[in-house]
């Protein structure tokens, strides 16, 4: 008999259509071949594709919204909040990874062409501080006034560092040098001196 050909369907001897139940192929039941389980490493990467990380928040003091003085210490620092892991999973067929993002130094250019690497999210200035006191780790003291620059102010930039740690599907690893960014402007003036007779 002349069997009209189906996709999908499986033929016996003279082209007779064989019950799907009892030769079932991918997809309808039964023990179909295992699929190839992804790499993690490659579910990794794309996991760290898909991951937002927090820009920063610019903080300083004097606040950034005001003048800095020349020879007088700017302490720097960013918003606390975003300085925490950032971790995301993704599941696919047969494996999942998940990955966290660890922040762990922030590079600060202070545009007088000077560059500042700090080690954490820096120290915030408080009341408990002298008023000419340096950060104790994150702070920079401008020499030169911002005057004659674009906007009369220098473009401060800053860039965080983040290592991803990643685990699944028997593996682990490391993705290191995301990054996250923010700038600010920020105005730099000569401090007047007080004549006192």
């Amino acid at each position: 008999m002349d069997w009209e050909r189906q996709p999908g369907q499986m033929y016996g001897l003279h082209g007779v259509p064989l019950p799907m139940q009892d030769f079932p192929g991918p997809g309808a039941g039964g023990d179909a071949a295992p699929a190839a389980v992804p790499d993690p490493a490659v579910v990794a990467r794309q996991v760290v594709r898909e991951l937002v990380l927090p820009a920063p928040v610019i903080r300083t003091n004097p606040d950034e919204k005001a003048a800095q003085l020349v020879r007088v210490p700017t302490w720097m620092w960013l918003d606390p909040g975003m300085w925490r892991p950032v971790s995301k999973t993704a599941s696919v067929p047969g494996v999942s990874v998940t990955a966290t993002a660890i922040p762990r130094t922030v590079t600060w250019r202070m545009g007088d062409g000077s560059t500042v690497v700090c080690a954490g999210a820096g120290t915030p200035y408080s009341a408990q501080y002298a008023a000419d006191s340096a950060s104790p780790d994150c702070g920079h003291t401008y020499l030169r006034s911002s005057a004659g620059q674009p906007r009369e102010a220098y473009t401060v930039s800053v860039s965080v560092s983040w290592d991803v740690e990643w685990h699944g599907g028997g593996q682990q690893g490391v993705i290191p040098g995301q990054q996250s960014q923010a700038q600010v402007p920020l105005r730099v003036a000569e401090a007047q001196a007080l004549v006192v007779s």
